[in-house]
This record gives C-alpha cells, structure tokens and sequence, in this order.
C-alpha cells in the first residue's frame, strides 16, 4: 500500500479491525436532542448542518494521512476537508531556531491548541476559516493562509490530537492507525529527508532524542480514547470500508431520526443537493421548478416503496437460472392532499402501474380555524397500504387531519406512509407524536417555521410554482356530490 503525503491528502479533500476498541454502535452525533426537547433546527446550529467529526491519530509516520485519503476516497459525494495538527505548531523564535535540534516537535507544548480549537468551532458552526500553513524548513507560520470552508466530513489528523480533552470532545469518531515502529521509522526517514529536506543525521538523532520518547509518554496512552484501532494503517482496508460504511449511515442520520424511529430522511448527494438548490431558487422558471421537482418526487417515492412489506420470490431468468428476489405489496394505493399533494401522484403512477390514488381536500372555513375535509378514497382502503402524498410538511396540522380521516375509514397506522420533499422539524414532532407508526419520508430536514408559520428556507408556495397559478386551479376537474365527499370527473 503507498503512502500519502499530508499535502496530497489536503489537496484530496479540496476537490482488520481491532476488535476490544471497535465500538461503532457507541458512536453518535454531537450535540443531538433529548427526547423531551421540542426539535426545531434538528440538528442545524445557525442554519448550518453540524458536521461529522472524524479524529485521526497515531505515531508519525504511522500512515494516518493515507487513512484519511482512503477515507476521503470513499466519500466522494460528501463535501470533506482535512484539518492537520502540524498546521497549528508554534512558530520558533530566533533564539529557538539555533537550538532547533534540541526543540521538541512531539511534545503536546509544540502545538497551539487553542487556535486549534477556534478554528474548529468556526468550522463546526457553519463559518469558513484560515488554516496556518507551517513551513517545516522556517519552523513558521507563512503568510499564505489555507481557506477551509464548511463540510459534511471534518477529518482532524495528528500525532497528539487524543491528547487534549477538549479536542477529543469535538470528535463523533476518534481513531488510532496502530503501525509497527520499524515501520514508522523507515517512513519517517523517508518523509523527512525528501519532503522536509531535513538531513538523515539529524532525522535520527530526533527519533532517539525526542520521537520514540514522546510517543511511549504521550501519544500511546491516549490510544485508550480511540473508538476504532486501526492495525497495520493503511494496509488494512477491512477496517477503512468498515469505518466509511459507519460515517455514510451517520451522515444520512438526521438527529430527528434518532428522536423520531418513524422518519426517514434519503441519504443527501450532491445530485440532490444541487436539485434543491434549482427548486428553492425563487428565480427558477415554471418549467425547470417542474422538472427537478419531479425527480426530487420520483427518489421519495422510490424511498417510500422500500418500506412496503414484501415476501420472497423465486423467478426463472431468461438463461434458465433460479433468480431469488422479493415481490412486493399489491394493495396499495395513493392519497394526494390537494393540491401541492397532486404534483407526487405522477411519480407515483410511474413507478406503481395502474395504482389507485384518491384525494383529500382539507379547506378551512371561517375565522374560527373549523376545517372541513372532503375526500374521495379507494372504497377498499381499509384492505390497502397508503402512500400519502403532500411535499410540504410544516405544522403537521393538515397532515393529522389527512391522517385521522384515513383512520377513521380503518386503515391501519402502521399501513400509512407519509411522502414529502421537505419537513419542518415541528410538523415531523406533532405528526410523530399523534401517529408513532406512521412512517415519514422525506428528502430534506428545514430549519424550522417563521413567525407566519411557513417553512423556512422552504420553497414558497409549492402548489402556485409547480402549477404555474397564482389562484388555486386543480389539475383535476371536481364536483361536489355530497357533503363530505368530492368526486373526481
């Protein structure tokens, strides 16, 4: 396996287990809510998702950068950044600068920690920092500072980063690269005379002096603080496939989730990034707010369809051979809440040929909040599994309406799933807490609701901009046949 220079490892990140200390189900995400606290950013500090804080740790030369460019490797649809301790060594004095032979670069003095930890903070709160760039040939600072900007993934990487409780605190996952000293040595000699052109004399004369002494006082007891020990580094990709498959079911954990065992939250990209982007842009025109809309609807529903009970099936493929699948569910249907909820029923239609979907009009009247539902359902939805379809999930109050009506016409809670392309926090806690079996899935978690109660940074009115209307116009012709019923033409 070859090795990487910590330089291409931050250049990487711009664009067998050892298993007493493989504690990956203790793992979780800082700073996530009680159960009893009202959730409201779900997570987002200041508009920000709080990131995925990664400690890497170990000897020098142990292979710590090729576990965070193997790591960064993986990741390739996450926004991830490295964050070196070398960057954060106090520059020498010119008195120190004589005696540099004699200075102790792996001692945790060597380190400015609290500049460390400031800059950590900024990053952790959603605001972009200057990184010190450290020449190892001046033993200072240069002027030409590395813009960090925010991330999904922070990796920290250095010889003492476990050292300091407060730096282990920022961490979601500390782990130690456990590598043979030969090995260590061998790399160091190679690293320093060639990147550092330091000489070979005086590369030694640092291992015995200072090296091996500091990593026996102060670097290897703090391999107790590690949650993943990582033997033989980079060699050992079982571990890193591990590690990574952890930090992709975290990152598309939204801390609601944990709260909330019902919501379901699809697994960010950047493709899906880029298409909330289009669709939240109030310049955005009709017709391409339509088109990533749609795409946006057709990865929610798929979602959704993943949760329908399903039995083993057996099939015979077209070389003759056994094929063992699943088949999934046919009773079921969908329920659009008009209008924005009509904008779903066509990536419902293709993915599910020839399925049923009903209506819900919930209309409020007068001044005095009374609501009144009009409905036309499957007449078997008792029998049926229901995809209930509205891509805007804010207070929750029309979703109970919709989800009580379904209730009382006997359909099972644990048979409704409820689709949408963003929820506020608040609306996720109200229909969570009135219907814990009913499953929510949606694309996006929202920072919360204004004082208007609209969803914010939201999308604006989601019917009017995917209709193209200002006034509501339903795609579907209604007449009212009864009084608690709406017939569809």
């Amino acid at each position: 396996m070859g090795s990487y220079s910590t330089s291409e490892v931050l250049n990487a990140a711009a664009v067998g287990v050892h298993h007493p200390a493989l504690r990956l189900h203790e793992l979780d995400l800082k700073g996530s809510m009680s159960v009893e606290e009202l959730p409201t950013t779900s997570g987002l500090e200041n508009g920000h998702q709080a990131p995925f804080v990664i400690g890497v740790a170990g000897g020098a030369s142990s292979g710590k950068s090729t576990v965070c460019k193997m790591i960064i490797d993986q990741l390739c649809d996450q926004r991830v950044v490295v964050v070196t301790q070398e960057s954060f060594y106090y520059g020498l004095s010119d008195e120190e600068m004589i005696h540099v032979h004699d200075y102790n670069f792996d001692h945790p003095d060597a380190f400015d920690t609290d500049l460390l930890l400031s800059c950590m903070e900024k990053l952790k709160h959603g605001k972009a920092v200057d990184i010190p760039s450290y020449d190892f040939k001046t033993h200072k600072s240069v002027s030409c500072a590395r813009k960090v900007n925010p991330s999904d993934v922070i990796i920290l990487e250095g010889i003492l980063l476990f050292h300091d409780s407060r730096v282990r605190d920022l961490m979601n996952m500390k782990i130690f690269v456990d590598t043979d000293a030969d090995v260590r040595l061998t790399r160091r000699i190679r690293r320093d005379t060639i990147e550092k052109g330091r000489d070979i004399i005086a590369v030694l004369d640092q291992y015995s002096k200072f090296v091996k002494t500091a990593f026996e006082d102060f670097i290897l007891p703090t391999k107790k603080y590690a949650d993943i020990i990582i033997p033989r580094g980079a060699d050992n990709s079982v571990a890193i496939d591990l590690i990574v498959q952890h930090i992709r079911t975290k990152l598309g954990q939204n801390d609601l989730c944990k709260i909330h065992p019902n919501l379901y939250v699809i697994q960010t990209t950047y493709q899906i990034r880029g298409m909330h982007t289009i669709i939240r842009d109030a310049a955005t025109t009709t017709h391409d707010f339509i088109f990533y809309a749609d795409r946006l609807i057709r990865l929610v529903v798929e979602h959704g369809l993943g949760h329908l009970p399903f039995r083993e099936k057996q099939v015979i493929t077209p070389t003759g051979s056994v094929y063992t699948g699943v088949d999934f569910s046919k009773s079921l249907c969908g329920i659009s809440v008009i209008r924005s909820g009509e904008s779903m029923e066509n990536a419902l239609r293709a993915c599910c040929k020839g399925i049923k979907i009903g209506k819900i009009l919930i209309h409020r009247e007068g001044d005095d909040g009374k609501q009144l539902i009009y409905h036309n359902l499957p007449k078997d939805i008792a029998k049926r599994h229901v995809l209930l379809l509205d891509p805007i999930l804010g207070t929750g109050n029309s979703a109970v309406q919709a989800i009580s009506l379904l209730l009382e016409k006997r359909v099972q809670e644990a048979n409704i799933i409820f689709l949408n392309l963003i929820s506020a926090p608040q609306g996720v806690h109200v229909v969570s807490k009135r219907f814990p079996r009913v499953k929510i899935v949606t694309s996006e978690i929202e920072l919360g609701l204004n004082d208007d109660f609209r969803v914010i940074p939201g999308m604006g009115e989601f019917g009017d901009r995917y209709f193209g209307t200002d006034d509501y116009q339903s795609s579907t012709p209604f007449f009212a046949d009864d009084k608690n019923r709406v017939g569809l033409l």
